[in-house]
């Protein structure tokens, strides 16, 4: 049975598992056990509970890893399990007590001419265009990948990005890395590195777009390795 710590991957806004498709393989060569966990998209605390389950079936030490979005839920889900040794946020939220990721987002270029409002169960939800998925995610991707990830994407609720965050933050008691994707139109740079320095997250900068983890999933990688490694 292998030493390090399992690595939880958790997903964010407009995306699935397989957004992590490039950085997977990549953490397997460098031996480590991966689990890629849904995330509903469709509130902080029911998401959160949703991780927190697969986090609990893991036996032994974790490494919780959440993009975007992700890092929103990831930062709540780690208040309540003891096996979580570490956070990184690649690209992410890192929210403090009542901020939500809306809150935190800046001058974003997702917004009325680059999304699309839709209606499911009564609760409204967003979608990025096709057509503005390369420049608000994906600017440094394949047009073929974008074009794909853009058909394939999951909305999100507007309860899930405008949701405060309750409790204490987890980056407060664990140790947390960042990576900051400096090429980013999603969460501007400004935002990125006032969060990461606020949370005292180790910081790796990539130049890379939103879609850090398709487009440098070596980097990705790297910063993972290297928080499980310090946790180990």
């Amino acid at each position: 049975m292998s030493s390090n710590p399992t690595i939880v991957l958790v997903h964010g806004a407009f995306a699935d598992s397989s957004s992590w498709s490039d950085v997977i393989p990549q953490l397997w060569s460098r031996g480590f056990d991966v689990v890629a966990a849904p995330n509903l998209l469709r509130d902080v605390n029911g998401d959160a509970e949703y991780v927190s389950s697969i986090v609990r079936a893991v036996d032994g030490p974790v490494v919780l890893v959440g993009h975007s979005y992700g890092g929103v839920v990831i930062t709540r889900a780690a208040q309540q399990l003891p096996n979580v040794k570490g956070l990184v946020y690649i690209a992410a939220y890192q929210p403090d007590t009542g901020e939500n990721a809306f809150g935190l987002s800046g001058a974003t270029a997702l917004g009325a001419e680059t999304s699309t409002v839709l209606t499911h169960a009564g609760e409204p939800e967003l979608r990025v265009n096709a057509d503005s998925f390369g420049d608000v995610i994906a600017g440094d991707v394949a047009s073929e990948r974008v074009r794909l990830s853009a058909t394939i994407q999951r909305p999100v609720t507007q309860k899930a990005l405008t949701a405060d965050l309750e409790g204490e933050p987890a980056w407060r008691t664990l140790p947390s890395w960042a990576l900051i994707a400096t090429q980013d139109n999603a969460i501007p740079l400004k935002e990125q590195e006032f969060m990461a320095a606020r949370a005292g997250s180790h910081i790796v900068r990539v130049d890379a777009s939103h879609a850090v983890a398709t487009s440098r999933p070596e980097a990705v990688a790297d910063i993972i390795a290297e928080a499980a490694r310090a946790v180990s």
